[in-house]
Formats: C-alpha cells, structure tokens, sequence
C-alpha cells in the first residue's frame, strides 16, 4: 500500500508529461504547414510584392497594390530564372541531355 501512494503520482505525472509533450508537436508541425502553404500565393512569390502581402496583390512589374495602395516593392525572395539556377556550376559531363 505504502508503494501504491508513491507510484500511482509519479505515474500520473509520467502520463501527464508524455499527453502534453506530444500534444505541443503536433500543433506546431500544422501551424509550420499552413504558414508555408499560405505564402505560396502571388502576394509571396512575384517578383514585385506587396509589403503588407496583401491577398490576390503582386505582379511582374513595379506598381501599387490594388488593394491597399501601397507601392510594391521588389521581392528579395522571388523565384530564380533559369538561367540564374545554372550559374557557377559545370555544363561539362551531364548525361542524358545538354545545355
């Protein structure tokens, strides 16, 4: 009996601990997903952004966003060319295609 009282708190304790341990990750990992799947927009990805990433907002060319009016700026971020993708390495031996 006197085992009992000792165990069945650190047991509690253990199960408690390991509830919300595993809890905490879970919700992050989604969080992380959604804030990456959110800035897949336009707003996030043209190569002129609004800097308040409005939504539906950015384009190819300097402007303002339609929505807020603020003048876009250029996106640090935005996608490389391809031609910017095959800078500073060797064209030399790629089997199967050419450059």
């Amino acid at each position: 009996m006197k085992n009992l009282k000792l165990i069945l708190p650190l047991f509690l304790f253990a199960m408690a601990t390991l509830v919300f341990a595993c809890g905490d990750g879970i919700a992050k990992d989604d969080a992380t997903k959604t804030e990456q799947a959110a800035e897949q927009g336009k707003e996030y990805t043209a190569a002129y952004i609004c800097p308040m990433h409005c939504k539906g907002s950015g384009s190819d060319a300097a402007g303002t966003c339609p929505i807020c009016k603020m003048d876009y700026v250029a996106n640090e971020n935005a996608a490389k060319t391809d031609a910017d993708a095959h800078k500073g390495h060797d064209h030399d031996n790629h089997d199967g295609h050419s450059h």
